[in-house]
């Protein structure tokens, strides 16, 4: 099988750690090879987080280079904006509606930037938004948002809900389960 390789980007301490988590965790379970790389930009402070996870029969490096990614999950529309570039031609990227004003933004240097998904439709992404923050409420916690986005991603992959759920189960604290298989079933059925 030809390498397949996911970035899942967003900004400090929105779950892009615990998403690739579940990620490799449904990769692994089904035999794949799985590479994950975090790079932690200023994620304490709110800067960006990227995460990369390639598989396939044999991965070398988790490194994805512009152009690579065959899926970039997305938690904040400027951080899908930033990192367009590494998305592959026929590619899709997944993001929440989410906008969370960088510094430039809250100092009031700059402006946050409007029409974000039709100005990446336009650039020829195929872009498959949501509003995760408010389904992740709707599950129990806006801290579950990067879960409705998995449910998102898992609509896009061949693989059964009952994988994706187990990959939940032994992620996620038992406290926290039954909102995340919720919040898994909410961006699962997005556009059901």
């Amino acid at each position: 099988m030809e390498t397949k390789s996911i970035m899942i980007v967003g900004v400090g301490g929105q779950g892009s750690l615990l998403a690739s988590r579940i990620i490799g965790n449904v990769l692994l379970s089904q035999g794949f090879d799985v590479k994950v790389s975090e790079v932690h930009g200023m994620s304490q402070r709110g800067g960006s987080v990227v995460t990369y996870v390639k598989y396939g029969d044999k991965v070398a490096s988790p490194i994805i280079e512009k152009g690579e990614a065959d899926i970039i999950m997305s938690f904040e529309l400027l951080e899908a904006a930033r990192w367009l570039s590494y998305l592959k031609k026929g590619g899709h990227l997944i993001t929440s509606t989410q906008k969370l004003d960088p510094m430039p933004v809250i100092t009031g240097a700059a402006k946050y930037p409007e029409n974000i998904i039709e100005k990446l439709s336009e650039l020829g992404a195929d872009v498959i938004s949501a509003d995760a923050l408010s389904l992740a409420e709707q599950a129990g916690s806006a801290k579950a948002s990067n879960v409705v986005l998995i449910g998102l991603i898992a609509s896009k992959m061949n693989f059964s809900d009952d994988v994706w759920k187990a990959a939940i189960k032994q992620c996620v604290p038992e406290k926290f389960l039954e909102l995340n298989l919720k919040a898994f079933e909410l961006g699962k059925n997005i556009n059901s």
